[in-house]
């Protein structure tokens, strides 16, 4: 495991970020002995997809192009950061270690795991903004120094927000109050040095900046909500139904009579029962 879950166990339950200040030496060790995480030139050099490049106008994904391998170094060395996606297809030691993280941390096994590498030039960063994901943060070469704060503006986001940008559609249907033009003042200040661990809890408002060339691995999980396994558990209980499978023609009385078909057999529900089965089935 990457570091001790029950030091972190208070903070995930909290939603407050945390920093374990060094992992385990041997998980480190292993970690820098992928070829791949040696340094950038060596992920260039192993990576084979598409890389997203943040541009400086806003440096954050929400400005950003994607390039290859051979041209992301000119715009690194032009002061803009680099993220490469789904890292753990390199290696099935990572894989490994996001299955036994999510599982640590105890969300559901329809969470979608995956490793990002984010390579930061000296003096750059992202800008302050939230994600609608579960975020482990270990940092491999430089220094990068973290502001989070609670975010007040907004519980439980579904989408990812920058500041500054506009609100998507859906996120306006439930924003609580006016989204902030800069980092709130309660912000709290985090180093990472090689070796550092840093926990960000999902929704909560973040910026970052590098001191010295840096590259960090993160564990990051999209993890389902109750709307989730609720809709995924009535899906898999309307699909045996032949007359919910039918071509909705938008006749109201038909809806009407299915509507009142699962009126009366949803009050059967529990909890155990839809848990059994969205944990058990995709867990295999």
């Amino acid at each position: 495991m990457l570091f001790d879950f029950s030091d972190f166990k208070s903070a995930f339950i909290s939603e407050r970020p945390h920093l374990v200040p060094q992992v385990n030496p041997g998980i480190f060790r292993a970690l820098k002995n992928l070829p791949f995480l040696d340094s950038l030139e060596s992920l260039l050099g192993h990576w084979e997809g598409s890389i997203q490049v943040h541009l400086p106008d806003l440096r954050d994904e929400a400005s950003s192009l994607d390039t290859d391998a051979e041209r992301a170094l000119s715009f690194y060395a032009q002061g803009m950061g680099l993220l490469f996606n789904d890292a753990h297809v390199l290696s099935p030691m990572l894989g490994v270690w996001l299955q036994d993280l999510r599982k640590a941390i105890g969300v559901s096994a329809l969470t979608y795991g995956r490793n990002l590498i984010y390579a930061t030039p000296h003096g750059q960063g992202t800008a302050a903004h939230f994600d609608q994901n579960i975020n482990f943060v270990l940092q491999l070469k430089g220094i990068k120094r973290w502001k989070i704060a609670t975010n007040h503006h907004l519980l439980n986001p579904l989408t990812r927000h920058t500041m500054g940008q506009p609100v998507d559609p859906e996120m306006s249907t439930y924003l609580e109050t006016p989204m902030p033009t800069q980092m709130p003042g309660d912000a709290e200040s985090f180093e990472l040095r090689p070796g550092s661990l840093l926990y960000v809890p999902r929704g909560s408002w973040h910026s970052t900046e590098a001191e010295g060339d840096a590259l960090a691995l993160n564990f990051t999980f999209t993890a389902p909500t109750w709307i989730d396994l609720l809709t995924a558990a009535l899906r898999g209980r309307l699909i045996t139904s032949p007359e919910w499978r039918e071509t909705a023609d938008l006749s109201e009385d038909k809806f009407d009579a299915l509507l009142g078909g699962l009126i009366q057999d949803v009050p059967a529900w529990r909890a155990k029962d839809i848990l059994a089965v969205t944990e058990a089935f995709h867990d295999q």
